[in-house]
């Protein structure tokens, strides 16, 4: 039996200069890691620590907006995070947001090397294929986030636009965009927007690509695209908003 992709993506008649990525797009386990099970119940793989709820919707649909191509992971970010490097420590979670990840506790090397080259490696170099398949590429990629972690105070913000101090060209245009049209928006909120090793550090920013892919990182919160209505909803306000900063931005 042939083992699902470990990515998909969407590419025929999408002319756009724009590429959508969507890293935690679902929360599935496949079958060789743990007999598909990361000994954690179906209500906690239903949360936010398994995948970006709402994300791949939103991509999808903005991608359609957009005439861009889009591409998604099809693994749980608790299996392996693309969104990490393959030197960090966060690669393989054993602890998240209080939950503790039964089938990741004590995984070997062996087993982090399995999971790398059977999912995380080949859905990096599908991405970058797709990133160089034109010179003036520009990344969109989408994430969600919860509002209210565990203990903590809840989040204010319907948009947050993350962006590294190394190219912050669309990003800072971006937000000032959603601002004035009335998106109470975060900059570098909820999460900073640099990490070393992560997808847009890795297809955009590293050394070699001076100035660099033009790139922006948009997170959504949950609750407003849980279901197929607010991620069109979403996708029909971002991908106007986003189409005129890119016409003004000299990219």
């Amino acid at each position: 039996m042939t083992a699902p992709a470990p990515f998909h993506q969407i590419t025929e008649n999408r002319p756009s200069r724009w590429l959508v990525t969507v890293d935690h797009a679902t929360n599935r386990v496949p079958d060789w890691v743990a007999g598909g099970d990361l000994g954690l119940p179906a209500a906690e793989m239903g949360r936010h620590i398994a995948y970006d709820i709402g994300a791949l919707g939103l991509g999808r649909c903005l991608a359609e907006h957009l005439a861009a191509p889009v591409i998604w992971s099809n693994f749980s970010r608790l299996v392996i995070d693309p969104n990490r490097g393959e030197d960090d420590p966060t690669l393989v979670m054993q602890l998240y947001d209080g939950t503790v990840i039964p089938a990741n506790r004590g995984i070997s090397d062996a087993g982090v090397e399995e999971r790398l080259a059977r999912l995380h490696r080949p859905y990096h170099e599908a991405l970058e294929a797709l990133a160089a398949a034109r010179a003036d590429r520009v990344l969109c990629a989408i994430h969600s986030f919860t509002p209210q972690l565990r203990g903590r105070a809840p989040r204010p913000w319907e948009v947050g636009v993350l962006h590294s101090h190394l190219d912050s060209r669309l990003a800072l245009p971006l937000i000032a965009a959603l601002a004035e049209a009335g998106i109470c928006v975060g900059d570098n909120e909820p999460y900073s927007g640099h990490l070393a090793g992560d997808s847009v550090d890795r297809h955009a920013l590293r050394p070699g690509r001076r100035p660099g892919r033009p790139n922006v990182l948009i997170e959504l919160r949950q609750d407003l695209i849980a279901d197929e209505s607010g991620q069109r909803i979403w996708a029909a306000r971002l991908a106007p908003i986003l189409t005129a900063v890119l016409a003004r931005c000299p990219l």
